[in-house]
């Protein structure tokens, strides 16, 4: 029997990695077999984004010359995160979907969402990042943790380091896009206000798993 492939969303600050923790534990006490990831991965082609987030990689950043509107860095993620999706989903050394196949779940913080979300200003970019994302499949359940972006901002006043896209004017796009492509995606999806408690949030995640 194949497992559950199940995705967290939402702004940085609203609290994927910790709500992805505590659903992986909650299948450990389950005695189910799960794996955690995320987007980017840990191969080749994500160290390669996260190198360029940190910026010891140099990707060209701007407004596109050629394409009125277009923002070259955003333009360059797109293309690089829809490579390490492939890869994330594909390889044969611990891909999703080989993982998938034992009967595992697959726990990801992110996946082709967040390209919609987090590279797109206008509708090319909407063209592009859907032309690149187009063949990957739906997950089994989405979970989008809905979070103000004041409050994600407070929420990371102290980390030591903060990357491109981690900054209140990015994240304003970033949440209203999040609104446009959830309000007509067709898959499972639940929508869950990250403001509420943690144990409020888990439960919630809790209720829809088990409905799978």
């Amino acid at each position: 029997m194949k497992g559950k492939f199940i995705v967290f969303e939402g702004i940085d600050g609203s609290g994927t990695s910790t709500q992805a923790d505590l659903l992986k534990k909650y299948f450990l006490d389950q005695n189910q077999e799960s794996h955690l990831t995320s987007e980017p991965s840990e191969g080749p082609i994500g160290n390669m984004i996260r190198q360029a987030f940190k910026g010891r990689l140099n990707l060209p950043k701007g407004d596109n010359p050629y394409l009125k509107g277009g923002d070259l860095f955003d333009e360059q993620m797109a293309y690089l995160f829809a490579a390490d999706r492939h890869d994330h989903l594909y390889n044969q050394v611990d891909g999703v979907e080989k993982l998938l196949s034992t009967g595992a779940s697959v726990i990801s913080t992110r996946y082709f969402f967040s390209s919609y979300a987090y590279h797109c200003r206008s509708d090319s970019d909407f063209q592009l990042v859907a032309s690149l994302n187009a063949r990957f499949p739906n997950p089994d359940l989405v979970i989008y943790l809905n979070n103000p972006v004041n409050i994600s901002m407070q929420r990371m006043e102290n980390r030591a380091f903060k990357d491109e896209y981690e900054n209140e004017q990015k994240l304003s796009l970033v949440k209203k896009n999040y609104d446009t492509i959830f309000k007509d995606y067709d898959g499972k999806l639940v929508i869950i206000e990250a403001t509420n408690t943690p144990v409020e949030i888990h439960n919630s995640i809790v209720d829809a798993v088990r409905e799978l």
